[in-house]
């Protein structure tokens, strides 16, 4: 038997206990790992200096390294993130709807775990906290497969919140990573109907269109992050500067970073470059298109595949646009529907923007760097959802849960 049946098996059996579950002892579960991850902070570093160390040998971007990296702080935001999924409400159990028929049954819709969550992840090692709290919260019993780059980061965190398990009422296997770093494990995992009820991908393009293209078992789908903000031509300047600067270099490497800036043609004329200059400053590579080079020199020519390329990295698009129309026609090319912002100070443009655009969340006047779960109050997030069936944008607790009638009868029959 395969570990990734093996763990699979495992992680079924103790889904049949976890949707009945309390929500304190789930809560005491959680407070329970937070606090392990802290104390035993200095033993998780030293397996991600591994992990790092390997990274750098096998010549990663320093993006990736970053994506990689764990600090003192991190781990403290990883338990914070926990922790914050104990304040959240429980939605298991939850009414959603109830109603009387005429023949006197009594129907009602409640909220239900989903039962195995499989998750396949790339390099980041917070995504192994973040989706065993949002999991074990809703009652679901989680298998993780997660990158080879962070292996040992990983190994070292499932230990460490296995041990705080023990000592919890929720089961340990509930919480299940495979180590296996073959790529047969992900072709595996994405077969095993009947063992894993859902699962979801996190990662680059390439790792989510192939758990799309070749599962049988159900996928919630992650988007990669091709995001764009409209800079229109009544927009504040220094408000302009300080979202595109946000929105792409306060961390490149995650999805909701900014790709291309789109400048309106009077506003560019004015302003570009000073909106080039500050970017330069913070060490983001230019590429635009001819207008854009013609205001600004210095900029890299954009060629064609760049405007539907998410680089994670200090390099972003440039292109001067016309007017609202063009720049919304340009998004809706080359949009992958995860983040999409407006910087102006026109009403009637705000608006339209917001109700044209087609993505999971749409900002007007604030960074596309906000479209987080934590940043929504929700906690941790298991990902962001950029398809229209179950759940899109952030998924927190409610996005892992599916739902069950309940129909009270009092000996009724169908004629």
């Amino acid at each position: 038997m395969s570990e990734v049946v093996q763990k699979s098996k495992l992680a079924k059996q103790a889904a049949q206990s976890m949707g009945t579950l309390t929500t304190e002892q789930k809560n005491a579960a959680l407070l329970l790992l937070a606090d392990a991850l802290v104390t035993e902070q200095q033993a998780i570093m030293e397996a991600n200096s591994k992990d790092l160390q390997r990274g750098k040998e096998s010549g990663i971007s320093s993006s990736l390294l970053d994506r990689l990296a764990l600090n003192e702080s991190r781990i403290a935001a990883m338990a914070e993130g926990l922790r914050q999924i104990v304040e959240l409400p429980d939605p298991i159990g939850d009414t959603l709807d109830s109603f009387d028929r005429p023949n006197g049954l009594r129907i009602q819709k409640i909220r239900v775990p989903l039962g195995v969550i499989g998750i396949i992840y790339e390099a980041r090692p917070n995504v192994t906290v973040d989706a065993a709290g949002l999991c074990l919260k809703t009652g679901n019993a989680v298998v993780l497969r997660g990158g080879s780059s962070a292996l040992f980061s990983n190994e070292k965190i499932i230990e460490v919140l296995h041990r705080a398990l023990s000592r919890s009422s929720i089961p340990v296997d509930a919480l299940q990573l495979i180590l296996s770093p073959d790529r047969s494990s992900v072709d595996e995992m994405l077969k095993l109907n009947g063992l894993i009820d859902v699962l979801i991908p996190r990662g680059g393009h390439s790792l989510i269109q192939n758990v799309v293209n070749n599962a049988s078992v159900p996928v919630i789908e992650t988007g990669a992050g091709v995001c764009h903000t409209f800079i229109d031509e009544s927009a504040q300047l220094e408000m302009a500067i300080r979202i595109a600067v946000n929105a792409k270099a306060q961390r490149p490497s995650v999805c909701n970073s900014m790709e291309t800036v789109l400048v309106h043609e009077a506003f560019a004329a004015r302003h570009l470059s000073a909106l080039a200059g500050a970017f330069e400053t913070a060490r983001v590579e230019l590429r635009g298109d001819d207008r854009a080079r013609v205001l600004v020199h210095s900029m890299k020519v954009a060629e064609p595949a760049d405007w539907s390329t998410e680089y994670g990295d200090y390099i972003l698009n440039v292109k001067v646009v016309a007017d609202l129309d063009e720049a919304l026609a340009h998004i809706r090319q080359y949009s992958t529907m995860h983040s999409e912002c407006i910087v102006t100070e026109h009403t009637a443009n705000a608006e339209r923007f917001l109700q044209e655009v087609d993505a999971a969340a749409v900002y007007h006047n604030a960074s596309t760097r906000f479209t987080d779960g934590f940043e929504f109050g929700f906690g941790a997030e298991i990902g962001i959802s950029t398809q229209k069936l179950h759940a899109r944008g952030p998924m927190g607790l409610p996005a892992l849960t599916s739902t069950k009638y309940r129909i009270y009868g009092s000996g009724q029959i169908r004629e």
